[in-house]
């Protein structure tokens, strides 16, 4: 007998719908008890006795030194899974911290990581967006900056956390130093008081001055010419010939 028309379309329709059906279903979809959170974005689970280390996919909260914006994520992420709640999690990779990274699901089927971002606790992690729907948390994202909410509370949003735990990395700043210089001529002796004045107007040599202490005097009074150098010290050449 020759099957009729309906019946092998029926067919293909089902086959094509068990060929389809796995790829509409997470490949790693795991349900999982939440025992605590640590911070903005990431949370403890157990799941079939195992406990495991959850960082929520695609997003970053502010880190808890980064006040008050660290604690009121930490809050929001506890009051959206308190402890004992059941989540769905939809694994995507391990982090370098051995972490497992999931978009988390709670138990009334909404998606923590956009909820986050869209109150305010958190920032689209364009890093690593591409592991989820990207359009979705940059809308989300794109509103609570609309409505200045939680991060966005100030001009262009606080410092983002990849930035913040970076410059953390690379240690304070050193405070940049000030050098004082003192310049400290040589000591001078006792300037006798015998030295014939010599009028502050006269121009007058090295030539005719009788000691190297003498023109020093003079310099100090006003006779700048004896210092030719600049250096601070009048007619060098007769200390040279001091004894």
């Amino acid at each position: 007998m020759i099957p009729s028309l309906s019946s092998v379309v029926m067919r293909l329709v089902a086959l094509l719908g068990l060929l389809v059906l796995p790829l509409l279903t997470p490949l790693a979809a795991v349900a999982a008890t939440v025992i605590s959170v640590g911070d903005g974005d990431t949370l403890r689970v157990e799941d079939g006795g195992r406990k495991v280390t959850i960082r929520v996919a695609c997003i970053d909260a502010p880190e808890m030194a980064q006040a008050p914006y660290g604690q009121r994520a930490r809050l929001a992420l506890q009051e959206m899974l308190p402890v004992g709640s059941s989540v769905t999690l939809k694994v995507q990779t391990t982090d370098r911290y051995g972490r497992t990274v999931a978009e988390v699901i709670s138990d009334n089927g909404r998606n923590v990581g956009l909820e986050l971002v869209q109150q305010g606790n958190a920032f689209a992690y364009r890093q690593y967006l591409q592991q989820c729907v990207q359009w979705a948390y940059l809308d989300r994202e794109n509103l609570a900056a609309r409505y200045r909410l939680g991060v966005w509370s100030v001009d262009g949003g606080i410092e983002r956390p990849w930035d913040f735990r970076a410059a953390r990395r690379a240690g304070p700043r050193q405070p940049q130093r000030t050098v004082t210089l003192t310049i400290i001529n040589d000591p001078k002796p006792p300037v006798s008081p015998s030295f014939p004045a010599v009028p502050a107007g006269r121009y007058i040599t090295c030539g005719e001055v009788g000691s190297w202490e003498q023109a020093q005097q003079l310099l100090r009074e006003g006779h700048h010419n004896l210092d030719g150098d600049g250096d601070g010290e009048a007619c060098e050449s007769l200390r040279r010939g001091r004894r």
